[in-house]
């Protein structure tokens, strides 16, 4: 996997505080005087060593070491402010270590597999035919465009609700090996549960989405949001919203997502290689800016062939008999349930109460 640089910071050793350059810069004037006046080498020791018992026999003078003591203060603060990490605690600068070194990307080996995958989505989803077309242009578009990772654009699925758009996320994370996370909107407490509150607000946190990249070291995970439209806008005494939508603008543009800054870290990260998904019953809900940038990707209800097709598909890899899966294609086709439109929440439902049913042990 190709690493990129993600955070606008420069990490120092945690372990160099000034107390130890004040060390670092003592042992090594003493080594310099202890040398110069004589001292065997063997009694010096190492240059990477502490320095022996003969050390102590080199006296440093009161000016020298207020000299070393304002130098290592001033090579520590230049430290600090050239990190752009001063302001956090050493609990937080802790956890940014991880991205010292940049994060991975997730990518795929050729366009081929690019194929392969788009050809497994449309074989478990063919109803979702407008968004795996999208992804796919993505993963090949990448791979021509030699691009470090997959990049795929953002996509907006709408439609009727139980026909499977979170899960396509899913789908699509098992199949690129990607960290996946799924936010419910309806859930969260406006912006903050994705995005983070700022620091110093009572209870204040930083969002799943930089959780997500912390965790897993990944620069380009799959972000989904199911049912944005149902997310609150609250807002504050002063009159300021919070809603998830306008918290997502900047994330959904490349330009300004290169650099986000994060509310609670209050660090510039590179969140333009996320892959977002967002999910929605009625895309009318959402506001103009947002779909400005993830135009909507309208879907349709799934058919009953369609439908009966996933319970086979996945009945087997349930290792489920056959009459279980018959049964229940025969109980979605009933003509009852049409005008109820099954989605896949109830065949889902009806796989795992059979899959249980199949798995209890025998009553004697």
């Amino acid at each position: 996997m190709s690493r990129i640089p993600f955070a606008e910071a420069r990490f120092f050793n945690l372990n160099d505080t000034r107390s130890a350059l004040e060390t670092r810069f003592e042992t090594y004037l003493r080594r310099l005087r202890g040398r110069r006046s004589g001292l065997p080498p063997e009694d010096l020791g190492n240059e990477c060593d502490a320095l022996p018992d003969p050390f102590w026999k080199v006296n440093l003078s009161g000016p020298e070491q207020d000299r070393i003591r304002r130098r290592a203060r001033r090579i520590f603060e230049r430290r600090k402010a050239a990190s752009g990490l001063e302001h956090l605690k050493k609990d937080d600068r802790e956890r940014l270590e991880v991205l010292k070194d940049g994060a991975r990307l997730i990518s795929i080996p050729s366009e081929h597999r690019a194929d392969e995958i788009a050809a497994a989505i449309h074989e478990a989803m063919p109803w979702m035919a407008p968004a795996t077309e999208v992804i796919w242009h993505g993963m090949r578009r990448s791979m021509r465009e030699g691009l470090p990772g997959l990049k795929v654009e953002s996509l907006n699925l709408t439609g009727p609700s139980g026909i499977g758009k979170s899960y396509l996320g899913r789908i699509l994370g098992k199949l690129l090996a990607a960290p996946t996370t799924v936010i419910e909107a309806t859930g969260e407490n406006a912006s903050f549960g994705v995005v983070g509150s700022q620091r110093g607000w009572g209870g204040s946190h930083p969002g799943r989405l930089i959780e997500t990249v912390l965790q897993s070291g990944v620069a380009n995970p799959i972000m989904v949001i199911d049912e944005i439209e149902k997310a609150g806008s609250p807002e504050s005494m002063k009159g300021q919203t919070f809603g998830l939508a306008e918290a997502l603008l900047p994330l959904l543009e490349p330009m300004t997502a290169k650099r986000w800054s994060c509310p609670y870290y209050q660090v510039k990260f590179d969140m333009s290689w996320v892959i977002w998904i967002l999910t929605s019953n009625d895309y009318r809900r959402l506001p103009e800016p947002l779909l400005n940038r993830c135009p909507p990707i309208r879907l349709r209800h799934l058919t009953v062939a369609e439908l009966s097709g996933f319970v086979r598909r996945e009945g087997k890899k349930r290792a489920l008999s056959e009459t279980s899966i018959e049964t229940i294609c025969e109980v979605l086709a009933h003509p009852s349930l049409q005008q109820h439109r099954p989605s896949l929440r109830v065949a889902s439902r009806m796989l795992q109460n059979a899959s249980d049913l199949e798995q209890r042990p025998p009553l004697h």
